[in-house]
């Protein structure tokens, strides 16, 4: 619905038009009033937008052309009607070159108004429209490549149904240009590592990176193309040509191995590149699905450009792991010896696949765990620092990184065994941590799991060296400190026994009398009172 004001200094013809004018069958919500161009301006200062403007020309504080003026330059949006009763050609003029839409002689039979206002309204009502489709259009300019990326993710992640009449209505909902029966190529791009850390910023900057290089080095090679980010690390170019054939192939490879020599020498990265077959629209997303198994497969590869069902693309090798003989090395602590091997192993086994890769990750782990057992190491807690976790979790993404894990639990595992089988390394470590926890609760659990041993077993390794079990040695220690602590302070009882590990008053006398003979405070009396010291409590 439309808002008018009407500005004449004659009453009656501003009643008499309010009157005569039927408002509700034009569309006009609201119909306003002034009386001169004063009343006029705050008219349009004080209300929501007026739509159109009906204005006499000749009125006493000002003519209708200067109002009309005013209103386009603050109120541009406001189509203008005069109305005046001099047939002055000058007046037209001036009106038509300040923009007015009409220009109507009084007396003005009411049928021809309604015509002119309801001209006036269409008028608007088209420039609303226009304005409308202009800022959907800047929009469209704006976001094309969102939009376009987006469909296609749609086609990808099976949102938009693989099949050829559903891709089309998607596209023309969308308004996206897309003609039918194009083929396509698809080529994904992986990246396995960095070959230096880093942090999330840096990461990002060089995703960039890679994106633009793709964009410049393989979109440029088709009639079409489209890259998207799919999974972490990882683009999907969507390349249409005019003809593919042998020659088209060999450029697209070429063009994929110039792109990863690229990235290997400027991002810090290494890469794998995979070309599917042609396809259609409606066949890409299980093309990708089979380019991203590939990925998945390939443990082996870096740096390289494989076709889907070309060469690299094997079944895994039969080629065995030689664990017994591995074992043996493990045991007898030739860990160089046992690296080379393994690493021997995957030379000569470059069709391994992840599945396979991860029965090697889990036989090779029960090998030096089972070793472990049998020395008395809980191998979860010699395992479980930062570095070991990251090493483990990244091991079954390829070769290389389960030959840089392997190298690593080989040489912690065999120097942790040299450690306990050289047992009083392993005592004086556990005679430390005692010492320096004595005044927080430790079981013997706690303890034997700082070093890394069986409960039991180091209970046997410390009663070996020392005489007593660990826990008789944390009770003697903490005996000791309170006698130290005793006779040499003024700490209440209370705190001494807090000091050495007890939280409990009654426990720690009855256990220091059990030691001492005697009761803490007895203690302390006959220790000060002997030497001449302070009155004890």
């Amino acid at each position: 619905m439309a808002k008018l004001l009407i500005v004449d200094d004659e009453v009656h013809a501003v009643e008499g038009v309010k009157a005569a004018v039927d408002w509700d069958k034009l569309g006009i919500s609201e119909v306003l009033t002034a009386y001169d161009i004063r009343q006029a301006k705050e008219r349009f200062e004080g209300s929501s937008p007026i739509d159109i403007m009906l204005c006499d020309i000749e009125m006493p504080l000002g003519s209708g052309l200067e109002l009309l003026a005013w209103v386009r330059q603050h109120y541009p949006d406001t189509e203008s009607i005069f109305l005046t009763c001099h047939a002055d050609f000058q007046y037209a003029k001036q009106a038509i070159q300040l923009g007015s839409f009409d220009y109507l002689l009084k007396p003005i039979p009411i049928p021809e108004l309604e015509d002119v206002i309801a001209n006036a309204i269409a008028k608007k009502a088209k420039e609303n429209k226009k304005s409308e489709y202009s800022q959907y259009g800047q929009y469209w300019i704006q976001h094309q490549p969102l939009l376009i990326e987006r469909f296609w993710l749609d086609i990808l992640n099976r949102t938009i149904p693989s099949r050829p009449e559903a891709i089309r209505q998607a596209a023309e909902e969308r308004n996206i240009p897309y003609p039918e029966r194009m083929i396509f190529v698809s080529v994904l791009i992986a990246v396995k590592r960095w070959h230096k850390t880093l942090n999330k910023r840096d990461e990002i900057i060089l995703e960039y990176a890679l994106r633009n290089s793709a964009e410049e080095l393989l979109l440029k090679l088709g009639v079409y193309g489209q890259l998207l980010p799919i999974g972490k690390g990882s683009l999907l170019a969507i390349l249409s040509f005019e003809r593919w054939g042998e020659p088209e192939s060999q450029r697209l490879v070429q063009s994929c191995e110039s792109f990863i020599s690229e990235c290997n020498r400027y991002f810090y990265c290494d890469l794998s590149g995979y070309v599917g077959r042609p396809a259609h629209d409606y066949e890409l997303p299980a093309m990708t699905d089979q380019l991203l198994s590939l990925d998945r497969n390939n443990v082996a590869f870096d740096n390289l450009v494989l076709l889907l069902d070309g060469p690299g693309a094997t079944q895994a090798s039969p080629h065995e792991p030689e664990l017994p003989v591995w074992s043996v090395l493990l045991s007898e602590g030739a860990h160089e010896k046992l690296s080379a091997e393994v690493a021997a192993f995957f030379a000569h086994a470059t069709s391994l696949d992840a599945k396979r890769l991860h029965q090697f990750h889990h036989d090779f782990l029960q090998m030096v765990y089972s070793l472990l057992h049998a020395k008395g190491i809980q191998a979860r807690q010699l395992f479980s620092d930062d570095e070991s976790v990251e090493l483990s979790l990244r091991a079954s993404h390829s070769v290389r990184e389960m030959i840089d894990w392997s190298r690593h639990i080989i040489a912690k595992a065999t120097e942790y065994v040299r450690s306990v089988e050289r047992s009083g390394s392993v005592v004086d470590r556990t005679a430390a941590y005692i010492v320096q926890n004595l005044d927080k609760p430790l079981t013997r659990d706690d303890i034997a799991r700082h070093v890394y041993l069986n409960p039991d077993y180091l209970d046997r390794i410390f009663k070996k060296e020392t005489g007593v079990s660990v826990t008789e040695y944390v009770v003697r220690e903490r005996m000791a400190v309170a006698r130290q602590l005793l006779s040499k302070t003024d700490l209440p009882v209370h705190a001494v026994a807090s000091q050495v590990g007890f939280s409990n008053f009654s426990h720690f006398a009855r256990i220091f009398k059990k030691h001492a003979n005697r009761s803490p405070l007895e203690f302390r009396h006959e220790e000060q009172a002997g030497s001449g010291g302070r009155t004890g409590r």
